[in-house]
């Protein structure tokens, strides 16, 4: 398995890119879903770098694209790709990262890095199930755990090797 593609480490982003989109179109020909040009444009543009955008980020990038979307229109996109997994909702920040583990039912672990902006999301499943393991101990049901940990990324923190 090649090793996964770090935000802040150099690596070939179009990489990410293009495996979104192909990610994308396989779920959404297995779920019979309509994967809209707007749709995988605007996928596309939240993966065009590893910080997450806002709704009226996008609204602003089709515009300079010529498109004539309004806010609903980006708003419906990004409800699509929520509902089968493509994008993540960054709540602490009202704005959209990809999902590196489309397809997959797992829940969010975000390390969000306060200089930068880029986001890289853990694959951490045993920090999800410590919280429902906790959760269990006092009675509790989540029916949604997302987690966001705000700090500073290597490259940000100036070490060596990660500029």
């Amino acid at each position: 398995m090649p090793e996964r593609a770090l935000p802040y480490r150099p690596h070939n982003h179009e990489a990410c890119v293009s495996q979104a989109l192909a990610d994308a179109r396989a779920i959404c020909r297995q779920q019979n879903a309509r994967l809209t040009a707007i749709r995988e444009r605007v996928l596309e543009l939240i993966w065009q770098s590893h910080k997450p955008l806002g709704a009226y980020d996008i609204l602003a990038m089709l515009g300079t694209e010529g498109h004539n979307a309004a806010p609903p229109t980006v708003y419906r996109a990004l409800d699509f790709l929520l509902q089968y997994g493509l994008v993540h909702r960054i709540a602490s920040l009202n704005a959209f990262t990809g999902c590196t583990h489309a397809g997959e039912h797992h829940r969010g672990t975000f390390l969000i890095c306060r200089e930068c902006g880029n986001v890289l999301e853990l694959d951490a499943p045993e920090v999800t199930r410590a919280v429902e393991a906790a959760a269990a101990d006092v009675a509790f049901r989540p029916e949604e755990i997302t987690m966001e940990v705000a700090g500073r990324c290597p490259r940000c923190q100036g070490e060596p090797g990660h500029a």
